[in-house]
Parts: C-alpha cells; structure tokens; sequence
C-alpha cells in the first residue's frame, strides 16, 4: 500500500492541509495518508522527515511565507531544510508555499487551494507512477495556483 505524508502549518490562513488529503485520496483511492500539522515553515522539514520515517512514500508541505523580509528569510532556510530531507530519502517531498505578497488577499485563497490540489496530484503520480509520470507534460507552461502559461512552441 502506498503512504503519503502532509505536513502543514498553523500559520498558513488556508487549510491546505485537508485539500491536499481529498486530492491524494481522490487520485490514489487504496492509499494511506498521514497529516502532520507543525506551526509554522521552518517547522516542515523536520515533519517531512518524520513522515518519511514513518514510511511515507513521499510528502507534500504546505506552508505560508508572510510578508516580512523575516518572512522570506524563513522560508529559504526552511526550503533548504526540504530540500536536505530529498537528498537524505532520496523520496520527493513536494514544497508547496503561499507568498502573502504575491496576490491581493481575496485572490490567495484559491490560488492556496488550487496549488495544494494540483502539487498533490504531481505527488500521487511520481510516487504512485514512477519517475516518467510527468514526462508527457514537460515544457506544457502548467502552474499551480494560476492558470497555465502553455508552452512557447
């Protein structure tokens, strides 16, 4: 059986968390899933690594950067952490962020969802389908959380 993570954060004002779950589930039906919810983004390497210790095949974080200079510094010290745990499990761990700053607040909420829904699906098909799932989409312009820029050919 296959064994996905989630780790979100308390900071984050979306609950990405449960849509990245329904997306896993709905994409992979016979999987488990283990949510492991941390308060903020520095948090989320150290919850990837437990659930990849717990025998995940791979994890999706999602946090939330505010908008501070701090902020930002957070979140490269915590991608650098996500990215340290791949190279340690050698398993994907997705990191999947919300920048405060890069859209109006009304606008954020389905730019969250959107993202967590589409980086969860790309999880269930490299775990689930290999490392050539996404191969077929390459050079497509696909976004997350924004509509697809399509390619330049």
């Amino acid at each position: 059986m296959r064994k996905y993570g989630v780790a979100d954060t308390t900071f984050s004002r979306v609950d990405m968390g449960k849509e990245a779950v329904n997306a896993i589930m709905k994409e992979d039906p016979e999987a488990k899933v283990i949510r492991y919810t941390v308060p903020g983004i520095k948090d989320l390497p150290a919850a990837a690594k437990r659930l990849i210790d717990a025998g995940c095949d791979g994890v999706i974080t999602l946090g939330w950067v505010g908008k501070t200079q701090l902020d930002k510094y957070s979140y490269v010290a915590a991608s650098v952490g996500l990215i340290l745990v791949q190279i340690m499990s050698s398993k994907h761990v997705m990191d999947v962020t919300i920048h405060e700053d890069e859209s109006s607040e009304d606008r954020l909420y389905e730019i969250a969802l959107d993202r967590a829904r589409k980086h969860a699906r790309n999880l269930v098909r490299l775990v689930r389908d290999g490392p050539n799932a996404l191969t077929p989409m390459a050079g497509k312009g696909l976004r997350q959380g924004y509509g697809d820029a399509g390619p330049l050919d």
